[in-house]
């Protein structure tokens, strides 16, 4: 190969250098990084980041799941792709900054002292007078009136002439350097608080994510991190009167923990609402134990008030329940069984529920997973009566469908505490798990207290509320017996015998016999089987009737089911030794409302209904714990950011020249010229006043 062959290659190689380096520092591409990080910010903002991957699954679908878990939207801030196009913006304004920021300050310490009278003459904002004094005063006035404007001049001696330079606002350069350098830092400091550190620490030094259940302290090392991790955000969890000196990090497949240098232990965490129900004041009372000096100090952490103690700060996240101790009575839902039996557990733990028809054996397990010691709920809104499980309605939803006077606005506020509720989920031994809400205490609803009862089928369903009636004792214990009667066949004959002998006392036996079947076929079939029961049963029966007489029969079927009921409710307190309720409109109102929710409990897919009884409360508070050297880098490039901004808005760079000359009669001619990179009014007016500053005194 000849010399002139390489250094053709070469000089075609720098070229090419020179090229991509022209575009990687080109504000195009810049641009096109900048809308792709805006795109990602936006589906970082709509879409929830860092759920738990079910949530994911129930939400898009296994496809869709599958295609957004490889693009990374489920931390979207910590993808790859989008901290390497952090890292390409970095390198493109960095270069961008190299290339021009030289360029810029030269300019700025330039007086730009190499024009030429000729090109003054094809400015737009230029003057020409002829002074009354000579050279050297004409110069040395001139320089002085530029000078008082607030402008820097320098006199410079041309080939028969003089030429004062003068400038002002040339710090105006400073708001590019400063705004493309706060991009510079900005983005650094995202970098050092990415979870670049932990990523390199998984591939470098084996550490997996932990995906079991454990003790803390059993888990091995190669799922913790250790106290020299440079960066990272976790959470603790800490329940009153216990101690953690360890954070949870999510992972896409699991945790990692993360050792502090501290164990916090929570004395008391203090929580307070406003009367809408939402939280108004988090505070956690802790002991912060020093694990190196074992030194202890107090400490109280707050919302915007974080602890800050060796490098890491403690800031209020939320509140969870801590294991709160439960009491429930538990009542059979299916079946003539009526007896009630107690249960004991724990939020976060499990009970096994079991048969006892069928000599103890558990066919269900009981995972509590949530209670709250109090419900704020809107009371004052007004509308339909929705049935007691219509699916999409949560209990907020049926609760604020407008229920009261009709002189309320759609805006009125009735806000009432309802009483502690209990959350738990019922799995079989197949794995399949209904979730239930159930509140305490009886609810006022549309002039009734009834015992709310609430479930789903998926976490992702609102919850359905079943409305079971509060009797005389605000219990559902007479309800319970109702049910557990129309259950059984004899006493549902027996219901049957008595309603015939009221209704006709006078009657002949055939009458009385017929009326008797038709009330006992009525009640069996509204007690139902397991495909059907309730209304949907009435319905169905009844679609069998010519359509002519529909309304008729449907008519005299509900006033002896109606009746049949009552004397059913009787039958069954006097078989458990009660007197017989007084037949007025509150134990109508009463029957009413216990016979919807007998429909209703078709559809509610519980052996058991639980009732709480009592608790022992236990609070937690959760902790976010987090080490962010980044966060002082990115207040420096904020600043910077101000500061350019600031400079590229009100600083304006203005140039004058004024080109003197002698002429023969002992007096000097004059040119001025002005520049400015953004023509204005303000610069016109400003053109204006120096032009007339220079010009007073002088011949035009």
């Amino acid at each position: 190969m000849s010399t002139s062959t390489a250094g053709i290659q070469l000089k075609t190689e720098r070229q090419k250098l020179a090229g991509v380096v022209e575009l990687l520092s080109s504000m195009r591409f810049a641009i096109s990084l900048l809308s792709v990080l805006a795109i990602a910010s936006v589906i970082g903002t709509v879409m929830k980041q860092n759920e738990p991957m079910t949530n994911y699954v129930n939400q898009f679908g296994p496809f869709w799941f599958d295609v957004f878990g490889k693009l990374g939207l489920y931390s979207v801030y910590s993808a790859w792709w989008f901290l390497l196009i952090l890292a390409f913006l970095v390198m493109s304004t960095s270069l961008c900054i190299i290339r021009n920021a030289p360029r810029m300050l030269a300019d700025m310490r330039s007086w730009r002292e190499n024009v030429r009278e000729q090109s003054l003459r094809n400015f737009h904002h230029k003057a020409e007078w002829r002074g009354q004094q000579g050279e050297a005063q004409l110069v040395q006035q001139s320089a002085e009136r530029i000078a008082a404007h607030g402008y820097k001049v320098r006199i410079v001696q041309k080939d028969q002439a003089t030429l004062i330079t003068a400038k002002q606002g040339a710090a105006n350069k400073w708001g590019y350097i400063f705004a493309h350098s706060a991009i510079v830092i900005i983005c650094v400091g995202g970098l050092l608080d990415s979870d670049l550190p932990i990523r390199f620490q998984e591939s470098m030094y084996g550490k997996t994510p932990f995906m079991g259940n454990g003790v803390i302290s059993e888990i091995p090392a190669q799922h913790r991190l250790g106290l020299a991790n440079p960066t990272f955000r976790g959470n603790t969890l800490i329940p009153e009167g216990s101690s953690s000196s360890t954070a949870i990090i999510p992972r896409q497949n699991g945790v990692l923990l993360q050792d502090l240098p501290f164990t916090i232990k929570l004395e008391r965490f203090i929580i307070d609402f406003y009367s809408t129900g939402m939280p108004k004041l988090f505070a956690s009372e802790v002991q912060v134990t020093d694990n190196e000096t074992g030194k202890s100090f107090p400490a109280t952490i707050k919302v915007n008030q974080p602890l800050i103690y060796k490098g890491l700060a403690v800031y209020q996240s939320s509140f969870e329940d801590g294991g709160t101790k439960l009491k429930v009575t538990g009542y059979p839902m299916k079946g003539a069984g009526k007896d009630s039996f107690s249960l004991s557990g724990e939020v976060s733990g499990t009970t096994p529920l079991t048969n006892r028809s069928q000599g103890g054996s558990t066919e269900y397990t009981i995972e509590w997973s949530g209670f709250r010691p109090f419900n704020v709920e809107n009371m004052a809104q007004n509308g339909q009566d929705l049935r007691a499980v219509t699916k999409g309605k949560s209990l907020a939803d049926e609760l604020q469908q407008q229920l009261g006077s009709a002189g309320k606005g759609a805006n009125t506020k009735d806000l009432k505490n309802v009483g502690p509720s209990l959350q738990y989920k019922l799995r079989d031994k197949t794995g399949q798990a209904r979730e239930f809400h159930n509140y305490m205490q009886p609810v006022l609803v549309d002039g009734s207290y009834v015992f709310l009862t609430g479930v789903r089928d998926t976490p992702n369903d609102q919850f359905r509320y079943l409305r079971i009636p509060a009797d005389d004792n605000d219990s559902v214990e007479e309800w319970m017996r109702l049910r557990a009667a129309l259950q059984s066949p004899a006493m549902r004959l027996q219901a049957a015998e008595r309603y015939a002998q009221r209704a006709l006392p006078g009657g002949s036996d055939a009458v009385r016999r017929q009326l008797i079947e038709s009330a006992q076929k009525g009640m069996d079939i509204f007690a139902g089987n397991d495909k059907e029961a309730g209304y949907v049963a009435v319905a169905r029966f009844l679609e069998r009737i010519p359509q002519a007489d529909q309304e008729k029969a449907a008519d005299i079927f509900m006033k002896i089911l109606n009746g049949t009921l009552w004397d059913l409710w009787q039958a069954a307190r006097e078989k458990d030794g009660l007197k017989a309720v007084e037949a007025d409109d509150k134990h109508a109102r009463f029957l009413q409302l216990a016979t919807n929710a007998y429909a209703d409990a078709f559809f509610y897919g519980s052996p058991v209904y639980l009732n709480l009884t009592s608790f022992d409360e236990v609070k937690a508070s959760v902790l976010q714990v987090t080490r962010s050297p980044g966060k002082n880098v990115v207040y420096l490039g904020c600043l910077f950011l101000v500061l350019g901004v600031f400079a590229m808005l009100y600083i304006r760079e203005r140039r004058v020249w004024v080109w003197i000359k002698p002429e023969g009669d002992g007096r000097a001619h004059a040119l001025m010229a002005m520049s400015t990179q953004r023509r204005t009014l303000d610069f016109d007016r400003e053109y204006d006043k120096l032009k007339a500053a220079l010009l007073h005194g002088q011949a035009a």
